[in-house]
């Protein structure tokens, strides 16, 4: 039933996004790309100074990207691995939008052994070329590790280190709120929210990033997550690209019986439109 839950929601998201992306006469900005957990796409303008006045083109209102990898071995082994991602951003000259959701789903001899479901939202409004107030959302589904629901949010500010046309560099803080529910058991929770983002783009179109979230219980320091993420990508056509991804979450207080860390690498083959 997971299983096919999880199909849908990709399934449904990659619906939305393809109808979003087909509006055009859009006004167009210098745009970056950043990972999945850090908000799918990244669109900040390219200039170090004040925004610039858009220019009306074709470009789609929604810029969106989708990656699928799959494995399956039969005969002497019988496993099945599918992971897919999808994302989307928006964006104009002082707001900026961000929609992601990923999953995987993973068999071993017909006994599942992955079986997660995670989305989110932010949206930043830039008070300068460097400045921006944020609200995030997320929203974590793991069978494996018991996570029936974890429901993050947070509100706060952030700032540009660096931003240029290839390089980004950008930290963000805040407090936040969690909702979760480990094996059976709920809990809600204050947090304080800290967040580290980079990207370098390379002259071929190939590029590197990573990403930490680092989210500690207010009044009980050591219940903390941390979600880190770092890839590469390399451009195949100019839509298809070849992406590895390694991914970790880590709970310092997982459910009970559960490790505290999950680590995944994953490669698949990605598509913008």
């Amino acid at each position: 039933m997971m299983k096919r839950q999880i199909l849908i929601l990709l399934f449904l998201a990659a619906s939305i996004v393809c109808a979003r992306a087909g509006s055009t006469n859009q006004i167009a900005l210098p745009l970056l790309y950043q990972p999945l957990w850090s908000g799918g796409f990244n669109p900040f303008p390219a200039s170090l100074g004040a925004p610039v006045p858009g220019i009306i083109t074709n470009r789609p209102r929604w810029e969106a990207d989708t990656s699928l990898g799959l494995t399956l071995t039969r005969g002497n082994s019988d496993t099945l691995l599918a992971t897919a991602t999808v994302s989307a951003h928006r964006n104009n000259l002082t707001n900026e939008w961000f929609l992601g959701l990923d999953g995987t789903y993973g068999e071993n001899t017909g006994v599942e052994n992955a079986e997660a479901v995670h989305g989110f939202g932010q949206y930043n409004h830039l008070f300068t070329s460097r400045i921006y107030g944020y609200m995030r959302a997320d929203a974590l589904h793991d069978g494996i590790a018991d996570i029936v629901y974890r429901v993050a949010v947070s509100p706060g500010v952030g700032y540009y280190f660096i931003k240029t046309k290839n390089n980004l560099l950008a930290g963000s803080m805040g407090p936040g709120m969690v909702a979760e529910k480990l094996a059976g058991e709920r809990a809600d929770y204050m947090t304080l929210r800290l967040a580290e983002r980079f990207e370098h783009k390379f002259e071929n179109h190939a590029r590197v990033w990573d990403y930490v979230e680092f989210l500690p219980q207010v009044d009980k320091p050591d219940n903390y997550l941390i979600n880190a993420e770092a890839g590469v990508e390399t451009p195949i056509t100019k839509q298809f690209s070849l992406r590895i991804v390694f991914q970790d979450s880590f709970a310092n207080i997982p459910a009970p019986g559960h490790k505290n860390n999950d680590l995944k690498l994953i490669s698949g083959l990605a598509y913008k439109f």
